[in-house]
């Protein structure tokens, strides 16, 4: 675990109890005092203010689109993005048998710490010092946010292409299922009826597999007009 003064500087604020800092950085590996219950509250945080400066800074768009643009910054990937450009990983404690596993570098703890340190912040500070965190580590993408149509995931992409030609939804079937239960992989089939249209994909998940196989109809149908 390296010097967290490195870590303060990047996030531009200095704890005054040094304890709140290590809690908010350890992991339930390293023992009972972790950052369960800091990133609990770090999330609800996180989640009011993206969602507050999202109504003010996009003021012409509906309830659907203003969550699919929250969903996109609130999300296990983009926290972990963020923790990794504050090298976050460098500075966790966890236990032996986790740090050996890799867990300084799995998304799903980067973004448990990067929202336990903003709960920290709540905690010490208050309300508008953590909202100003907040708003320091989201200053780009929120400067860059995409058209909240962009967002919408290939499966919605493809039912709204089909419904806006009068055409039926498209039917998704898993037809293959392999691996064990903790590494499974799924195939599903995606029909189009009109144009008649199919195709296969696999990944990790059911969902996965569908919105793949929706992507890939809609790259097909994307092709056709084009021809």
């Amino acid at each position: 675990m390296q010097n967290t003064q490195i870590l303060l500087d990047r996030l531009g604020y200095q704890f005054k109890d040094e304890k709140l800092l290590v809690e908010a950085l350890s992991h339930r590996s390293s023992g009972s005092c972790n950052y369960e219950r800091l990133e609990f509250l770090g999330d609800s945080f996180l989640n009011f203010t993206i969602a507050t400066e999202l109504f003010h800074q996009r003021g012409d768009q509906d309830e659907g689109a203003l969550s699919r643009l929250r969903a996109s910054l609130v999300r296990e990937s983009t926290l972990a993005d963020i923790a990794r450009e504050l090298s976050l990983g460098d500075f966790l404690k966890m236990g032996v048998g986790e740090l050996r596993s890799g867990g300084f570098n799995r998304d799903s703890i980067l973004s448990d710490v990067v929202e336990s340190l903003i709960g920290a912040v709540f905690i010490e500070a208050g309300y508008e010092v953590a909202r100003e965190l907040v708003l320091r580590l989201y200053r780009n993408r929120l400067e860059t946010l995409p058209p909240s149509a962009q967002l919408k995931d290939p499966k919605t992409r493809l039912q709204e292409h089909v419904q806006a030609q009068g055409f039926e939804r498209p039917v998704y079937e898993v037809i293959k299922t392999t691996g064990k239960a903790h590494e499974m992989s799924f195939t599903v089939r995606c029909d189009l009826q009109e144009p008649k249209l199919h195709v296969k994909a696999t990944a990790s998940s059911r969902r996965k597999a569908e919105q793949a196989a929706a992507q890939l109809l809609l790259d097909e149908l994307k092709a056709l007009q084009s021809e």
